[in-house]
């Protein structure tokens, strides 16, 4: 990815869903690679801008020579199928690559094609999401009883770090065993880098993308019991697409900031909650490690303004220091 984050949503669902035809059209929308000279892409990873219309709007205003949006990586992964966790299909090479994935896009199709053979020869959205979650719960499972057998030597010798993960994993593998996803699962402070480091599949953000079809018949009996945030798109005709690619960047609980002036205006990804320093870390580690101040003013106070030197006369340019945490639209200049 462009900046010092590099996340990645997965593109997972059964075969014949539509996985690669919206993979494809995603990746239409992608972004010039000359504007990431170190990004390495694999083929079946596309880096794909966040739509942003405050980041054109600013670049109008500083009329700058170039405009740089946020992005997004989206990886396309191979069909699963009933028995991944067991190794059917491309089983673990299929589980290793969602595992790499910071979220998953779960690709349900809702559409009705006769000419497109549906796995399960018909259409049952709500009976996918089920399929393909438990193969996810069950590759948990798997690595959660392995790790409770590593670590349970160490927890009978008292070793409080080994006692303390083995009360994590044993809490995790009840719920998994319910046939539940692990992020039902509310770890305590003590508990929350324990549980991170797993690293489990159904401990990561999902969002359900329906995939329907504006030209034919879909099914959209029981939606409101989908376990989770979900968007409709189709592929083939382009509708959705804004709002998977927004959606995914919310439930990464991802924020854009922006940088402008007359070379360019360019939007930046961090995590919601970061402070100053950590968010200039995005451009280069020295506004983390060197950071005196920064400048900043919301986006559309600054266009309100008429320019920055206006803004900047009024007062409305704020100075804050290293304990700032930024918000969603600033518009920052760091100092060091």
């Amino acid at each position: 990815m462009p900046n010092s984050m590099s996340l990645s949503i997965g593109i997972v669902g059964l075969p014949n869903v539509g996985k690669s035809t919206l993979f494809n059209a995603l990746t239409k929308k992608g972004v010039p690679a000359e504007n990431y000279p170190f990004c390495t892409i694999a083929p079946s990873v596309g880096v794909v801008a966040v739509p942003d219309e405050r980041l054109q709007r600013i670049s109008a205003f500083s009329k700058s020579a170039k405009t740089i949006p946020a992005a997004e990586e989206f990886v396309d992964i191979a069909g699963l199928v009933k028995g991944a966790a067991e190794g059917a299909g491309l089983g673990n090479e299929f589980l290793s690559h969602i595992r790499e994935t910071d979220a998953i896009a779960e690709v349900v199709r809702i559409f009705r094609d006769d000419k497109i053979i549906h796995i399960a020869g018909k259409i049952a959205p709500l009976g996918d999401i089920g399929v393909i979650n438990l193969e996810l719960v069950l590759a948990d499972l798997q690595l959660v009883s392995k790790r409770l057998a590593n670590v349970e030597k160490d927890a009978k010798r008292g070793d409080k770090e080994a006692i303390l993960e083995r009360e994590v994993l044993l809490k995790v593998r009840k719920i998994l065993e319910d046939g539940r996803l692990a992020s039902n699962y509310q770890p305590s402070e003590l508990e929350a880098a324990i549980y991170r480091r797993q690293n489990l599949l159904t401990a990561k953000p999902i969002l359900y993308v329906l995939n329907f079809s504006e030209a034919g018949e879909n099914d959209e009996a029981n939606l409101s019991q989908i376990p989770g945030p979900f968007v409709k798109v189709d592929p083939v005709f382009g509708e959705g697409l804004d709002g998977l690619i927004k959606r995914s960047y919310e439930i990464l609980n991802l924020i854009t900031y922006f940088t402008t002036g007359e070379d360019e205006t360019r939007a930046w990804t961090i995590r919601r909650g970061e402070t100053a320093p950590e968010a200039g870390a995005a451009i280069h580690s020295d506004f983390r490690d060197r950071f005196i101040k920064a400048s900043v003013i919301n986006w559309r106070v600054l266009l309100e303004s008429s320019s920055y030197a206006n803004a900047q006369a009024k007062g409305l340019v704020r100075t804050e220091g290293k304990d700032y945490v930024v918000q969603d639209g600033d518009v920052i200049e760091f100092k060091i």
